[in-house]
């Protein structure tokens, strides 16, 4: 079993959601209902912070091209904090 934290905090006019661990097929769901959760709560700045990755897979790829998507759609932003060199091979 993979296992992933996902952390989140909110400041004024952002929502940050980092995770530490695996993000990969059997983790997405876990990180895709917490943005779902977060983008509800109307912040214009939505921070996915990928540092403490240790994978990354094509799963979490798509998650956040679909996370961008929404965010443009909606009129936010998301931003990406880049993960260790692992996670970008």
């Amino acid at each position: 079993m993979t296992i992933l934290e996902v952390e989140t905090r909110q400041r004024e006019g952002l929502v940050q959601v980092a995770l530490r661990g695996e993000l990969d097929l059997s983790t997405v769901e876990q990180v895709e209902l917490e943005l779902r959760r977060v983008e509800g709560q109307g912040e214009k700045l939505l921070v996915l912070d990928l540092a403490g990755l240790s994978f990354l897979d094509s799963t979490g790829l798509r998650l956040m091209v679909t996370a961008d998507q929404r965010a443009r759609q909606e009129g936010r932003r998301l931003t990406i904090v880049k993960g260790p060199e692992t996670v970008h091979r």
